[in-house]
């Protein structure tokens, strides 16, 4: 049986390591917003390339912080992809927006630019673009539909984290970048989590307050929430970090593998 996702195999494959950094985080006697997580921040902004990231608690929490951080909100509309999974679109209704589905392009099971102007109205204030499979959406016509339009542009990378657009990596190109690292991504945890990216520093700074009640100094400067990442699952995903690129790798040799030797089967009824 070929198993959709097999996240006890990760593990099995770096065990040693992984035991190791959750020992350390529970000898080092802090849990929450520690040094697992900062160094985490950085590593991860410079492998996606961008001067900034944020721990979050899961990949829904991201694309919410994201929108709220960009001052969406009730009466606003958010476009995105119909085919993706329904955190993108919970975390629309989230904020009190209304999400606007459009199809995908046929060869990609990516968002079709070419719908984005029929949708568009005097309340649209993004677009959520979701990369699927490892592969990219048109990424030269969403975001240059976006500056036309003065749009916001969010990469939900939670599927293809690692990938690359024209050299660039995915989460590097928009205004923010969503990762979920839910166990069965490119990049799991082992729990919940999940990561936002951006090169804009201000965004960064208001993403970080909003994950912890709207906090500056422990005065809450606006309303946030609890969305704090855990030591020990940044802990975790720092060792898998480093493997990222020979991990999808592997997931691009086995997918010819299957392609190469299911392509004459025959579904049973």
């Amino acid at each position: 049986m070929i198993l959709c996702a097999n996240p006890l195999a990760q593990f099995q494959s770096y065990q040693a390591e992984i035991e190791e950094a959750v020992l350390t985080v529970m000898r080092g006697n802090r849990y929450v917003l520690g040094d697992e997580v900062f160094s985490l921040e950085q590593e991860f902004a410079d492998y996606v390339g961008t001067t900034a990231a944020v721990g979050v608690a899961n990949g829904t929490d991201a694309i919410e912080l994201s929108l709220r951080a960009l001052g969406i909100g009730s009466s606003d509309e958010v476009i995105t992809v119909s085919h993706t999974a329904v955190a993108t679109v919970a975390a629309v209704e989230a904020v009190g927006a209304s999400p606007v589905l459009v199809d995908v392009e046929s060869q990609f099971y990516t968002l079709n630019p070419s719908q984005l102007e029929e949708v568009t109205t005097s309340k649209t204030k993004a677009v959520i673009v979701v990369h699927l499979y490892g592969q990219a959406a048109n990424m030269e016509a969403i975001q240059s539909f976006c500056c036309k339009h003065n749009l916001f542009l969010i990469e939900d990378v939670s599927q293809a984290n690692g990938a690359k657009y024209n050299g660039k990596r995915l989460g590097s190109i928009g205004d923010i970048g969503c990762f979920s690292c839910y166990p069965t991504k490119n990049l799991g945890a082992i729990g919940d989590a999940g990561l936002i990216t951006t090169n804009n520093t201000n965004l960064a700074t208001k993403i970080r307050m909003l994950r912890e009640y709207g906090w500056n100094e422990r005065i809450s400067e606006f309303s946030g929430r609890n969305s704090r990442l855990d030591e020990l699952q940044a802990a975790i995903l720092r060792v898998k970090l480093k493997y990222l690129d020979a991990d999808n790798e592997k997931r691009r040799q086995l997918a010819q593998y299957y392609t190469a030797n299911l392509s004459d089967s025959q579904a049973s009824p």
